[in-house]
């Protein structure tokens, strides 16, 4: 059964772009009901617009509380229709009201290996302290900033040139790669959660190993567990 998923961003959409492009490949088993966002002038709603997709934009700072403003979000996505929701790029931390309306289907993409330089800026935060390795995190969305349940990550090395422009480059990549492969296991049912460990229950046909390493344009990188064919 296809996923029926809302989309929530605060930024340019290039994670929403590589979800549109996943469903379109049929790599993806969801469909993109309605995306949100808190900024008016994001050009997220560009992206969703110019493939069809409604868009729910507000100012979250014309509510009186964050609970009101996530009440009328709620809202929305329950008149959508909506199974899921993907963070992709959302500044803004949810109240304990909205995750708990769909505890265990909302999905963050974090630009650090959590629990590493969680916040707004963890891969330049990643930079700025020297560290060697850092990446990305797929995870289920709690009560706490980007605190849940890890689903999959990915790590490239930090080279003494790198900036965090040159570091943001290459994790870009590969959020676009995981974030669509952890929505599809979670469309497909295939994730659990026990305590803080999260369970993938096999494929049909089963990807060997624990990891898988690779090198691409923009160099090394691996990711655990395994990217599935055609991700």
């Amino acid at each position: 059964m296809t996923m029926q998923l809302a989309v929530l961003a605060s930024g340019i959409g290039t994670n929403l772009a590589a979800i549109l492009k996943a469903i379109a490949s049929g790599r993806l088993e969801a469909r993109v009901k309605l995306v949100l966002s808190n900024k008016i002038d994001a050009p997220v709603q560009n992206v969703a617009r110019q493939n069809g997709i409604p868009v729910w934009v507000r100012d979250h700072r014309a509510y009186e509380s964050r609970e009101a403003f996530d009440a009328a979000m709620l809202e929305a996505i329950r008149a959508a229709g909506v199974d899921a929701i993907a963070l992709a790029g959302y500044m803004r931390m949810l109240s304990p009201m909205f995750v708990k309306a769909y505890e265990g289907r909302i999905l963050n993409i974090h630009p650090a290996i959590l629990p590493s330089f969680p916040g707004v800026n963890g891969y330049a935060n990643a930079v700025d302290y020297g560290v060697r390795i850092t990446g990305c995190t797929v995870h289920f969305v709690d009560e706490q900033v980007d605190h849940g349940p890890v689903i999959i990550q990915a790590a490239v090395p930090i080279g003494p040139n790198d900036t965090a422009e040159s570091v943001m480059a290459r994790i870009h990549a590969l959020e676009h790669r995981i974030y669509p492969q952890a929505l599809q296991w979670l469309a497909r049912k295939r994730l659990s959660v026990e305590g803080r460990r999260v369970r993938l229950s096999a494929a049909k046909f089963p990807v060997t190993g624990v990891a898988s390493a690779q090198t691409g344009p923009l160099g090394p990188w691996i990711v655990c567990p395994p990217l599935e064919e055609g991700f």
